[in-house]
């Protein structure tokens, strides 16, 4: 259990997975001072034009980063829609794996997750479930 970003309140299960990937892949690496490493290469992908290369990138920067730091989410698909036009969604697939944390890697059954990382045309970010 951790504390919801927006509200202040409980939060746990899936949507503490979600608020996570969240955190991770909007924290840019090297900017939290007693963890360096922590975070993604997203943030660096703002700027970049979308082209196939930078899409690309893109793909790996968040898999690098699910891999590492939330064990709780298998990646097992990326799909992107709208490089071209540069307000971006990047549609995330995965299994849930509740207490991979703790190194028990089972996964629920059928409990397939997507979520969509969006990007805006004025560089926002941000996930949801």
């Amino acid at each position: 259990m951790d504390l919801n970003h927006d509200t202040g309140g409980a939060v746990e299960g899936w949507a503490h997975v979600v608020q996570s990937i969240q955190t991770i892949l909007s924290t840019r690496i090297n900017a939290r001072v007693f963890r360096r490493e922590y975070g993604s290469e997203v943030p660096a992908l703002v700027d970049a034009p979308m082209n196939e290369e930078n899409v690309l990138a893109l793909y790996v920067a968040v898999a690098e980063a699910l891999e590492r730091w939330e064990p709780r989410f298998e990646l097992t698909d990326v799909r992107v829609k709208g490089a071209a036009t540069g307000a971006i969604t990047m549609t995330l697939t995965g299994n849930h794996r509740p207490n991979a944390h703790t190194g028990d890697l089972t996964t629920v059954a059928d409990e397939n997750q997507t979520i969509r990382v969006l990007r805006d045309r004025v560089d926002n970010w941000s996930v949801a479930a």
